[in-house]
């Protein structure tokens, strides 16, 4: 049910043909990044925090960001808390796997970090656990009705691992 909400949310902009519903799960970074065919950090997850008022705010992150507690305190004024997936679908709207800034209900507040804009164009869920969309960083932002970009989240240190592949591709090249 939550996808037609996202749905209804794009048929207002024309955009209704540029959501995928997969066959199989989307609902995590790794399942939705399969899926697709795409690097997990280029798929923009939702993540729902309680508000002290009792409410929800929602931060679009890149698949490879975590939320660093205290860049969030500081910038929310409160410590990061999740709310349960039974509070996630009442006070947002989705469910949890789907959860996405589209068709949410009234009241809550989204904000888009920074993390993504590593990227051209990214993947946010559609309301469901197997739906996405691919939007340009424009896109998101005028779509998602954030209020702001902000700087919440830390990226995974580069593994030695990936500097040793890269190392070996630049050998291979030259």
């Amino acid at each position: 049910m939550s996808i037609e909400k996202g749905r209804e949310y794009f048929r207002q902009f024309g955009m209704e043909d540029r959501v995928i519903e997969f066959t199989v799960s989307s609902a995590t970074v790794e399942l939705a990044a399969k899926a697709l065919g795409v690097e997990g950090a280029r798929i923009a997850k939702t993540l729902s925090f309680k508000t002290p008022e009792g409410g929800a705010l929602l931060i679009l992150a890149a698949g490879d960001a975590r939320i660093d507690n205290h860049k969030f305190k500081e910038q929310f004024h409160f410590k990061a808390k999740m709310p349960t997936p039974d509070e996630v679908l009442e006070l947002v709207g989705h469910p949890v796997g789907g959860v996405c800034p589209f068709g949410i209900n009234d009241g809550v507040d989204v904000y888009l970090d920074e993390s993504l804009k590593r990227f051209e164009t990214v993947f946010p869920a559609v309301g469901s656990g197997n739906s996405a969309i691919e939007l340009n960083l424009d896109e998101l932002w005028r779509y998602s009705n954030a209020k702001a970009w902000i700087d919440v989240c830390k990226l995974p240190a580069p593994s030695a691992e990936a500097g040793q592949r890269t190392e070996a591709k630049l050998r291979l090249d030259a």
